[in-house]
């Protein structure tokens, strides 16, 4: 087991959601924008104060400490009400243990090495880099940004990516059910956690580097059931061959045009599998079993560029073939109305994939450079890109017939196997069921 890290995301909300005020969220956060920015200034200045008192002294002052650890409590309450995490209107002044949607930090300052210190923007730039991605840049600029789609730096703290696809696609979930689903919450919140260990770090409020690890940062939220998609295998072995990691782009070539050529042959064939499924309630077997091996290949082949894996894949997308795998599920009946309108429904899952395809990216960039100097990746970056590509298998077999069950979006495993990586999410007709 590994320390629990300092920083620490609790989330006790009841996914309810009232239409009214999510409809009228973003002028009714104005008042908070206001304040944030205000503090975010202030901020700025103590922040310069801090890092040459902890320089010299080896810990940042008591009195600083709290004023840091109210803020970044207070931008997570605000954030988690903008994006519709959580649904009360938060206090001003960032008190621990009154939000649905909280931030554990440290009581005291903690000792810290002055080399790290001295060091300590350029050391959280990846972090930083990672926050802004998955759903919060931590900075400072001169102007507030009250509109959630506004990614442009702002008030102290900026949300952009993961979790502007979870707002914008909950925020209509909420109006039509009165609820948010449960995976785009589980995906918000777990931006908004690891946004919070980024600032607290940089803030020289902990020397401990964030856990991009979901299962860590979402720890107290009850986990989804297993999704018909799920992924198996060896998730411990963390060592990667230098060589292999170096040239992993040249070597992956080979699959990727392979690949290329057997996405052509599937898309063509989707369309016949399309028709077999709205006139006989079922996918035929033998579209399946070929588009199981495509989805499986897939996720081999991307498990190795992306670093989420080591061993170079075979090309049959054959199950226990590769370390990390996939399961797949056997041809059952499925909902006509919903094969009907496959496409458009799939498109907020859609929205969900890209977001987190951009984590992947920089996922893998980071996870390089680790690799090349250490010879293993570092276990919560390679854990966030296996969601990010179980999370897109999951699409595939949904656009591609394989199950009529939505993709989840919550960085979580599957509640029934806990030594596997699992999940489920939805649509209008779905909203209920997550």
């Amino acid at each position: 087991m590994h320390e629990a890290h300092p920083v620490g995301l609790t989330i006790t909300d009841d996914l309810q959601r009232r239409r009214l005020t999510v409809f009228f969220r973003i002028i009714l956060v104005i008042p908070h924008a206001i304040w944030l920015f205000l503090w975010s200034i202030a901020v700025a200045l103590a922040a310069i104060v801090g890092w040459f008192a902890a320089l010299f002294t080896g810990r940042l002052p008591a009195g600083l400490h709290r004023f840091f650890c109210s803020y970044i409590r207070y931008s997570t309450h605000v954030y988690a009400y903008l994006l519709l995490v959580a649904n009360p209107w938060p206090e001003f002044t960032g008190a621990p243990g009154r939000y649905p949607v909280d931030i554990t930090l440290p009581e005291l300052p903690e000792r810290q090495s002055r080399w790290k210190v001295f060091f300590r923007l350029f050391l959280a730039l990846p972090a930083l880099a990672l926050s802004a991605v998955l759903g919060g840049g931590f900075g400072f600029s001169n102007s507030a940004s009250t509109r959630s789609g506004n990614s442009s730096a702002s008030t102290g703290a900026q949300a952009s990516g993961l979790s502007i696809a979870t707002a914008f696609l909950g925020w209509f979930a909420s109006m039509a059910t009165g609820r948010m689903p449960s995976g785009l919450r589980d995906a918000g919140g777990y931006g908004l956690g690891y946004k919070a260990q980024a600032a607290a770090y940089f803030l020289l409020v902990t020397e401990r580097y964030p856990n991009s690890d979901p299962t860590a940062l979402l720890a107290t939220v009850e986990r989804p059931p297993v999704h018909p998609v799920h992924m198996v295998g060896d998730s411990e072995d963390l060592r990667r061959s230098r060589v292999t990691v170096f040239f992993r782009f040249p070597l992956a070539i080979p699959h990727l045009v392979w690949l290329i050529l057997w996405s052509i042959l599937v898309w063509a064939l989707s369309i016949v599998q399309w028709l077999v499924t709205l006139i006989a309630g079922r996918p035929w077997r033998p579209l399946n079993r070929f588009f199981s091996s495509w989805i499986r290949y897939a996720f081999h082949v991307y498990a190795f560029l992306f670093l989420v894996a080591n061993p170079f894949p075979g090309f049959t997308g054959r199950l226990g073939t590769y370390p990390l795998d996939l399961v797949l599920p056997e041809p059952a009946k499925q909902n006509r109305w919903k094969t009907l309108f496959r496409g458009l429904l799939a498109f907020p899952a859609l929205v969900v994939a890209t977001a987190l395809g951009l984590a992947l990216v920089l996922d893998a960039v980071l996870i390089w450079f680790y690799a090349l100097a250490l010879g293993r990746a570092p276990e919560g970056l390679r854990n966030l890109s296996a969601y990010a590509l179980r999370y897109t298998a999951q699409l595939d077999a949904y656009f591609f017939f394989l199950t009529d069950r939505y993709p989840h979006a919550s960085p979580l495993e599957g509640g029934e196997a806990a030594d596997e990586m699992e999940e489920t999410d939805t649509p209008a007709a779905d909203v209920e069921a997550a």
